[in-house]
């Protein structure tokens, strides 16, 4: 087939090309000094020096160390001892799926069915939900979309909290599936009586369903081209053999242990635990297991009557002296826009037994190893994206998290939002009519 182009229509094309030229050849060079910087692997800069060349960041030094020629940079930006942090990452979250969770309709994760890891939270994801400018502000930049629901809810996918749609904020498309693992124990603590905890009697049924559901997908991601097409085995192929995580969502004791040696039988290559409560106490099995935990939210109840009211608290540093891969993450109530409160969980853990760095890296470069973006995210170095913040005070206390610059791969957001808007016309409002 052939198009033709008449003389007008090929000088349009010539500019159009020349523009994209243009905008290649001069991507904008801005230049980030004298900011107080946490690399986010445990490292820190005191007087940094940030070189930033269109989405990549091509200069990591201490200003002090390193002469430069501001003639060389399109915009710098003085940062006046302010703390420079990579953008967080807000792991297994419905932010972006939903907008009020008091309304249905607006309620975007939870699909009909039981086994669907063919249901992809990515093409689902709002780019212009309110909640998200809310999150961004707080310097949690970046998000895993996740469906809930059934035994397999779907696939995740790793967001930017910025772009114009769901593909311009795609990072990490189908990142992995998301397995339910079935509860082993039934019962609770209620009203201050003890109802008592009992063995699932189901459990064995319902985890042979899953064993059988995965020997099945196994045998089609192996059995070659000429089969029938299944859209749910088709979404596992890469489970077995590519780097396709499988995350099991699971707190108790029974749960892990069985959890371990599912993965172990499968011989899957990326098994993640999400939730992890009683992780610390197979802490060597899970180390030499190689499994990483998406680590609940501190600010939790303990799980059981004996445990010290405290332990959620410490988690993190529990696991992080066993040697265990962890990241913290959010699920529960409103956990959509409690993901703001994301820099504030690592702050809690960091009074409870980590360091400042390693809560850092707990929300940062730790969670960006386990979803696999690693090598583009969760650390400022020359090389990665550029995608971080500036705060005035410590991003990891409520009191001090004030953000006044945020770069999602090098593009410059706001940093307010309509709350903060709405804050300031009222304000604005009552202090000029309240009495003196």
């Amino acid at each position: 087939m052939k198009i033709r182009i008449n003389r007008n229509m090929k000088g349009i094309l010539t500019l159009l090309v020349l523009l994209v030229t243009v905008n290649v050849a001069q991507a904008q060079k801005t230049l980030l000094i004298n900011g107080y910087l946490h690399i986010g692997n445990g490292d820190i800069i005191q007087t940094a020096l940030i070189g930033i060349e269109g989405e990549t960041i091509t200069l990591v030094e201490n200003s002090l160390a390193f002469p430069y020629d501001p003639s060389d940079w399109d915009t710098i930006v003085d940062l006046n001892g302010q703390h420079i942090y990579p953008g967080f990452i807000a792991p297994n979250s419905t932010l972006g799926l939903t907008e009020i969770d008091a309304v249905r309709a607006t309620r975007d994760y939870n699909e009909v069915g039981e086994f669907n890891p063919h249901i992809r939270s990515q093409i689902a994801f709002n780019a212009e939900s309110k909640v998200i400018s809310t999150v961004k502000t707080n310097g949690v930049l970046m998000a895993q979309s996740t469906p809930r629901g059934g035994v397999i809810s779907g696939s995740s996918s790793v967001m930017a909290l910025d772009g114009w749609n769901w593909e311009d904020a795609t990072i990490a498309k189908d990142d992995g599936i998301h397995v339910n693992w079935p509860d082993a124990i039934t019962g609770d603590y209620s009203q201050a009586q003890l109802v008592g905890k009992k063995h699932e009697d189901a459990y064995e049924k319902r985890k042979t369903e899953l064993y059988d559901f995965f020997e099945l997908a196994k045998v089609y991601a192996y059995s070659g081209t000429d089969k029938p097409t299944d859209v749910r085995l088709e979404a596992m192929i890469d489970c077995f053999k590519d780097n396709k995580r499988v995350y099991f969502h699971a707190n108790e004791l029974q749960q892990l242990i069985d959890i371990i040696d599912f993965a172990q039988h499968f011989e899957l290559n990326f098994p993640v635990i999400v939730g992890g409560y009683d992780s610390h106490i197979i802490g060597k099995r899970l180390t030499d297991a190689n499994i990483p935990v998406m680590l609940i939210r501190p600010h939790s109840l303990p799980f059981n009557e004996d445990d010290p009211v405290d332990l959620p608290f410490r988690l993190p540093a529990i696991l992080k002296k066993q040697g265990i891969k962890f990241c913290i993450q959010n699920e529960g109530d409103m956990e959509a826009m409690n993901a703001r409160n994301l820099p504030f969980l690592a702050g809690t853990a960091m009074a409870y037994g980590l360091s400042e760095e390693e809560a850092i890296q707990s929300i940062a470069l730790s969670t960006c190893e386990i979803m696999g973006i690693d090598q583009m995210f969760g650390s400022i170095e020359v090389g990665k994206s550029a995608t971080l913040f500036a705060s005035k005070g410590n991003a990891l206390d409520v009191r001090t998290n004030q953000v006044s610059l945020i770069l999602i791969k090098g593009a410059f957001c706001s940093t307010t939002n309509f709350q903060y808007d709405l804050y300031q016309k009222y304000r604005k409002k009552y202090l000029k009519t309240s009495p003196k």
